[in-house]
């Protein structure tokens, strides 16, 4: 088998249905993986998955009741959850709303913990020594260095996305379960069409990236492919920034 094969593994995708959720899960896809996404909105799940080839779940997983949802359409054994489902939220320091900061807490990051845990029997039984379970965190860029514009609550999340990445991996690694998280500089996605939708913006944007250009979906798919296969099983607790050189 390739080096960065993920042929027959079972993969789980949340926030699947558009931008790096639906990179992921497209990769997946391709490389013959059996992949399940989940997202809020029915309409844009369904037609997520007849295009991608993936079955997908409505659900919203900032609530226990859309975690359990989703547990229900799950088979008994997975092989790979990509955490991937977050919102974001701008507004003025002073101005900024209590249940905008509620709000992305409990979907970045709270989210994220419980949906791992409720999980971890059914990664349990796909984990061995030789190839582990796999947890792939979506952080992002922001939870490295200070953004310009004022996203507290999403920043701030995301560097707890980082360390409880980190506290996880820490935890998990006796159980031949690892847990990495990616964080992405630009790419297309519904968060950052406030900046690439424009042309003047974008190009703003590509150049303030040491390399020159927003991210593809190849770039996205690849960090976690590279996560799930054989090429990445000895790695857990990092946090690698596809950024094209930002945080550097």
């Amino acid at each position: 088998m390739s080096l960065f094969s993920v042929e027959g593994k079972t993969v789980v995708v949340t926030g699947g249905s558009r931008g790096i959720g639906r990179m992921i899960a497209q990769g997946f896809a391709d490389g013959g993986a059996t992949v399940f996404i989940s997202a809020r909105k029915a309409h844009e799940v369904a037609r997520a998955a007849e295009e991608l080839g993936c079955v997908g779940v409505p659900a919203d997983l900032s609530t226990a009741a859309g975690i359990d949802t989703l547990l229900d359409e799950l088979p008994e054994q997975v092989d790979v959850l990509v955490n991937n489902a977050g919102a974001t939220w701008g507004a003025p320091l002073e101005d900024f709303p209590e249940h905008a900061f509620d709000k992305l807490w409990n979907i970045n990051v709270k989210g994220v913990f419980y949906l791992t845990t409720k999980l971890l029997p059914r990664l349990r039984k796909s984990a061995t020594p030789e190839d582990p379970a796999r947890v792939i965190n979506i952080g992002s860029v922001d939870g490295i260095r200070v953004p310009s514009i004022e996203n507290y609550p999403y920043s701030a999340s995301k560097a707890g996305v980082h360390m409880l990445t980190r506290h996880l991996a820490r935890q998990l690694a006796g159980e031949h379960i690892t847990v990495n998280a990616i964080a992405p500089g630009p790419f297309e996605s519904k968060m950052m069409a406030f900046a690439l939708d424009d042309p003047e913006a974008r190009r703003m944007v590509a150049a303030s990236v040491p390399l020159g250009r927003i991210g593809r979906p190849d770039d996205m798919a690849g960090a976690a492919i590279f996560l799930a296969s054989r090429a990445g099983a000895y790695l857990t607790g990092a946090v690698i920034p596809v950024d094209g050189g930002i945080t550097a």
